[in-house]
């Protein structure tokens, strides 16, 4: 029989994966590979460190049978210490930040563990940062380990030891350009060490989304304010232990626009379904290749799985409300269903036959200034507030007048599927557009909805 012991067998030998057609696209002649960390049973690279410090703990007699491991986590390192938890016996505790998104908080709780989210606003320092947070609950808890991934040996030792070695073997000794992300400093400082063992002209480019202090800190020795980003689980505050800036030839920063849509497109062009730190590092390992050519070889690190951020910049509607969303992603029914200006998202309308009074009194109820006329799912025309107004002035006996005598003519009509150029070409002669699905109308959208987008 041919079979794991248990599931964690599973960690590492993960395999390389070329990138074929987004490198094509920006005329990119090196070779570019992904390190598919993503294919750990945790789903993420933070499976080798979990199982690196808890084994490194269990020969220093640091934790016990029985013992309860304390973490401060982003949820990849708390998903991978929770999976040789799950199999050895042990408890869980993790202090997280209310940044960290509800699949990563999910997968821990199905895991067994238990979680503490706290402020990601919280200085470090403070009682509410989420460090001091599981520092303090390791103090106060008999029989805890508190593994602390930022300044454990056994974190860079896990990929000193088995990533690095992987890769190198992988790529027949032929990688040119390492690229990974800082956050504890693990991955690029074990890894970076041994390839620059093995060839000290090989290149360690660390990728960094701006508001992180790394880049500063690698330059000048010194460390600015850190400034708040959405990608997770990587970026610092401040300097960590784990992070040996000697092995970093370069740092690059990235936006959050550029991650989020490159590990979008990685999903969509690739076929590698990945999280958002991982499109900083492709955004960052891309623009190291434009710089190369054909006999170079670079490696970069996919981090974990895109199903840990469903609800997240895999959504159209998180990217749109974090105004993220590129224009050509955005469709009317994008924008009908993700309302955020204030206006009802649902569709609100008048029948021809309605009496005018009623008609602007479901006006000011939903406070709206114009509303569409529909009779059978169709338009048949509109009401405008201040047009309603100046008739009402000549005759108020127009309040029970019906609407179908009041009424102007209808609102452009778009399908669901109208790009936001095109709402943006009809909203220029008209002051809302109904949007039509299977020939009814479902929803408006009005030039409020979409200056909104483009705050």
């Amino acid at each position: 029989m041919k079979f794991y012991s248990d599931i964690l067998g599973l960690i590492g030998n993960t395999p390389l994966v070329k990138i074929n057609n987004l490198t094509a696209q920006h005329g990119i002649k090196a070779q570019v590979f992904g390190k598919m960390e993503s294919l750990n049973p945790g789903y993420s690279v933070k499976d080798r460190i979990g199982i690196s410090m808890i084994e490194c703990a269990e020969k220093e007699g640091t934790l016990k049978p029985g013992g309860t491991i304390i973490e401060a986590t982003s949820g990849n390192t708390g998903i991978g210490l929770a999976l040789v938890a799950a199999v050895k016996g042990y408890k869980c505790i993790f202090a997280l930040t209310d940044k960290v998104s509800i699949e990563k908080l999910r997968y821990l709780k199905s895991l067994g563990a238990d979680i503490v989210v706290c402020p990601a606003a919280a200085k470090h320092g403070t009682p509410d940062h989420y460090v001091e947070t599981a520092k303090r609950i390791a103090s106060e808890l008999p029989n805890s380990f508190y593994p602390d991934q930022y300044n454990h040996p056994a974190n860079p030792l896990a990929h000193y030891q088995k990533t690095g070695p992987e890769i190198w073997e992988d790529t027949d000794g032929r990688i040119t350009h390492f690229v990974s992300s800082i956050g504890t400093g693990g991955t690029i400082s074990g890894t970076g060490r041994y390839l620059k063992e093995k060839n000290p002209e090989i290149k360690i480019i660390g990728a960094d989304p701006y508001g992180s202090i790394f880049k500063s800190y690698k330059e000048t020795g010194r460390f600015p304010e850190a400034t708040p980003y959405l990608v997770e689980g990587i970026g610092q505050s401040l300097p960590v232990g784990n992070a040996d800036m000697k092995m970093v030839d370069e740092i690059i920063n990235i936006t959050d626009r550029e991650s989020f849509e490159l590990a979008r497109r990685l999903s969509r062009e690739e076929g590698i379904f990945c999280g958002g730190s991982t499109g900083t590092i492709f955004a960052a390992a891309l623009k190291v290749a434009k710089t190369l050519d054909e006999n170079d070889l670079v490696v970069f690190i996919v981090c974990d799985t895109g199903e840990h951020y469903l609800t997240k910049f895999h959504s159209d509607e998180w990217m749109k409300e974090k105004l993220l969303l590129e224009p050509q992603k955005i469709t009317a029914r994008l924008i009908t269903e993700t309302k955020n200006s204030g206006s009802p998202t649902e569709l609100i309308f008048v029948t021809p036959n309605e009496i005018v009074s009623n008609a602007l009194a479901k006006m000011n109820e939903n406070a709206i200034t114009q509303i569409p006329v529909l009779e059978d799912q169709k338009s048949v025309g509109s009401l405008r507030e201040s047009k309603v107004l100046t008739k009402l002035l000549e005759n108020r006996d127009l309040l029970d007048a019906k609407v179908s005598e009041v009424m102007e003519k209808s609102f452009p009509v778009l399908d669901v599927d109208a790009s936001f150029n095109e709402i943006k070409k009809v909203l220029q002669k008209s002051p809302a557009v109904l949007i039509e699905d299977f020939k009814r109308i479902t929803g408006i959208v009005t030039r409020s909805d979409v200056l909104d987008l483009q705050k």
